[in-house]
Order: C-alpha cells, then structure tokens, then sequence
C-alpha cells in the first residue's frame, strides 16, 4: 500500500477528503456525546448530514481542483454550509401537525384529575406533607379549603408548567411529529405523578426521541413502584397511560 504523491495536498485541500472526513464524524460523535453525557439528541438531522456529507465527498472525487488553497477551503465551508441546511430542511417536518397546550389539557385536564381524585380540605399526605386538590403542595396549610373551581384552576396551572418542563427534554422532531395530544397528555400525566426530571430522563423519552413510539409507551409503564414493590394503583394507572400513549400509534 503506497500514498499517492501528493497526499499532503490532499489531506489539506481535498473536497472530497473533507466531506467525508466530516461526514464520518457527524454519525460518531452524537453518540459518544450520548454515552459521555446521558443527554439524547435529533437522530435524524445527524443521519441527514452525515449521508450529505458524504454525498458531497463522492460528488468530490470528480469535481475539477487546483483553485488556490484559500478559495479551496471557501468552496469546503460553502458545501459544508449547504449541507447543514438541508439536513435540518429534511429533518425538520412541518409543525402543523403539533399539539397545541389546550389540545393537551383538554385531555390530560380530565384524566389526570380522576387518577389523582380530589380533597378540598387540605390534608397531610403519606410523607407528611400538606396537600390539597388534586394532589397539589404549593403554599398549601392544614385548614385551607378550596372550592371545585379553585381546583381545577389550580390543576390546569400545575399540568401546564409539567408539560412545559417535560417538553424541553423532548427534539425538535418529537415535538412536531411524534407528540399529538392524547401521547403529549399521557407523557405529562406520568410526569405529573413522577415529577418532570424522572420522565425527561427517561428510557420512555430517549425511545420517543429515537422513533420508538410503542417502546416509550410501554417504557412509561416502569413507573409502577414505590419503595422497590410494585402498587397495584400505580401499575393500573400506568396501563392507562400507556394505553392513551398508544392512541393513533401504528
């Protein structure tokens, strides 16, 4: 095996070195940023750029060089630049088809309140901490009473600011196709019952990330334990939830 005489040229000019050069990196390094970090990234505008990176190297192998070292690099960056923007183009679905927050609540509002069940005197809850409503702990003391109105107010604020947080953990592309209301209200009722960091960090979340509606779902089902046993409420709620996940799955 022998070097091509003018390699050192074309290890610093070659279009085609370079596409694929980067090319390769763009499908390497998200998951060794994965595995360093734990934080889940858009798989498919890597994949997208990696595959045009690597177009654009082939296309190389016959496109005429010898420009001067500077417009060569330029000519590198302006493909490099194409590339980015059409791989977030065909990454990227149309947003139409987004759940919006009132869609959500919609169906999560009700829900949730018949799994959580509702008190309008507050009371100690099983760690000893004063709750209200539909399970609610914010500013609450013994002796507060609500009317029905004031809880369901107070359980719309709460499940918006549950699915606002859930949702950042959430690509770009999860949100816009992968998240339709009935899935986005089951997301954020296991978040509202297991806390919105749990569910973010999830294997359910990383699936859904991925393309793996039905692996999410079923992955939202693991949150039926407390002290290491399974609940029977818990496990029958998860069911449920998985269940409403699954709506419109194929």
């Amino acid at each position: 095996m022998q070097l091509v005489d003018n390699w050192r040229r074309v290890v610093l000019l070659s279009i085609s070195f370079w596409m694929q050069v980067a090319g390769l990196a763009v499908l390497v390094l998200p998951e060794l940023y994965y595995r360093w970090t734990g934080h889940d990234y858009d798989p498919y505008v890597a994949w997208w750029l990696g595959v045009l990176l690597l177009l654009a190297g082939i296309g190389g192998r016959v496109w005429q060089q010898g420009l001067s070292p500077w417009k060569e690099w330029l000519r590198i960056i302006a493909i490099a630049v194409i590339a980015i923007a059409l791989a977030i183009m065909l990454a990227t679905p149309s947003h139409a088809g987004q759940a919006t927050e009132a869609e959500t609540l919609q169906i999560a509002l009700p829900f949730i309140a018949r799994e959580e069940g509702k008190r309008n005197v507050a009371y100690l809850d099983a760690v000893g901490i004063p709750t209200i409503c539909f399970g609610s702990t914010r500013g609450v003391r013994l002796g507060m009473v609500l009317s029905d109105q004031q809880c369901l107010d107070l359980l719309k604020l709460e499940v918006a600011e549950h699915r606002t947080g859930l949702h950042r953990y959430f690509t770009p592309i999860t949100l816009a196709a992968r998240l339709p209301a009935a899935r986005d209200a089951a997301y954020t009722s296991t978040a509202f019952n297991c806390g919105v960091s749990a569910i973010g960090k999830s294997t359910a979340t990383r699936r859904l990330n991925a393309g793996d509606v039905a692996g999410g779902c079923q992955a939202l089902t693991w949150f039926d334990k407390a002290g290491n046993r399974v609940l029977r409420g818990l496990f029958e709620r998860r069911k449920r939830e998985k269940a409403l996940c699954m709506l419109g799955a194929l």
